[in-house]
């Protein structure tokens, strides 16, 4: 079977259980050898999701203090719509960009797979908590990202996993203080898992970036200095999660300089 095909299907996958079987199932498949790097074909720019939550712009987003019950399962729903965000952004990066190791594919269907997982232990625990996933609004700023990286691998590579994912290895200590001082230590516990496997998406992100600088004669750090200073992109903001940078791929200087 076609990876990139199956990739693309799963992708269009508007219902919610069915895009987590799929990712979960292509994994299994890719591991098991019945996938194969064939011709990619032309991707797919809509990805499937359900009618619901409604998708709002960042800046109409409301702000809110974890001070409550409503406030409480807003942050879980964030969290969870940042995950589910995360499963069509693995899968699109296997059905967009032809003539990479095969490799690649299986890195992003892994993290597709893990990505399903965590959006399944942030919606239990938010049906725990008497809501579910589509109650409250959300935003698209990952798949904007993702829409604005369609073009290159390489750009894609520094601004969702090196820029955008690395931000939650930066937020996601102090949301888990937040989350215990609340008396969520559940929720803080699958920050945990959520975390841990997130160094290695950033890491696997971070490998393909630096994979495809050697491939083109460029310098990692300077390469992806120049693309965080493209109209519309975000600056990495401090403070960061040093420990969890650097186990994810980033160096010491970089760092030092992203500070500076």
């Amino acid at each position: 079977m076609n990876a990139h095909a199956a990739a693309r299907a799963v992708l269009k996958e508007w219902d919610v259980a069915a895009k987590l079987a799929g990712a979960a199932r292509l994994w299994m498949e890719w591991q098991g050898g019945s996938l194969d790097c064939g011709e990619i074909g032309a991707p797919s720019d809509i990805p499937g999701r359900p009618p619901r939550p409604v998708l709002l712009s960042p800046r109409e987003m409301p702000r809110r203090q974890l001070n409550g019950r409503e406030n409480h399962a807003a942050l879980i729903h964030a969290l969870a719509h940042i995950e589910f965000n995360a499963i069509n952004l693995a899968l699109d990066a296997v059905q967009r960009f032809p003539g990479l190791p095969p490799a690649f594919y299986g890195d992003w269907l892994q993290v597709a797979a893990e990505e399903a997982y965590h959006y399944t232990l942030l919606r239990d625990h938010l049906r725990a908590a008497g809501r579910d996933y589509g109650d409250f609004p959300a935003h698209d700023g990952l798949w904007e990202m993702a829409c604005k990286t369609a073009h290159d691998p390489l750009a894609r590579m520094a601004l969702v996993p090196r820029l955008m994912e690395a931000r939650g290895l930066d937020v996601t200590p102090d949301i888990q203080r937040k989350l215990k001082g609340f008396g969520d230590a559940p929720g803080a516990a699958i920050l945990d898992i959520i975390l841990r496997d997130e160094i290695g998406h950033v890491a696997a992100g971070d490998r393909w970036f630096r994979h495809l600088c050697v491939m083109r004669g460029l310098h990692p750090e300077a390469a992806f200095r120049d693309l965080l200073a493209a109209p519309g992109v975000p600056r990495p903001r401090p403070p960061f999660n040093m420990a969890a940078r650097l186990a994810a791929g980033f160096s010491e200087d970089e760092l030092a300089a992203l500070n500076a």
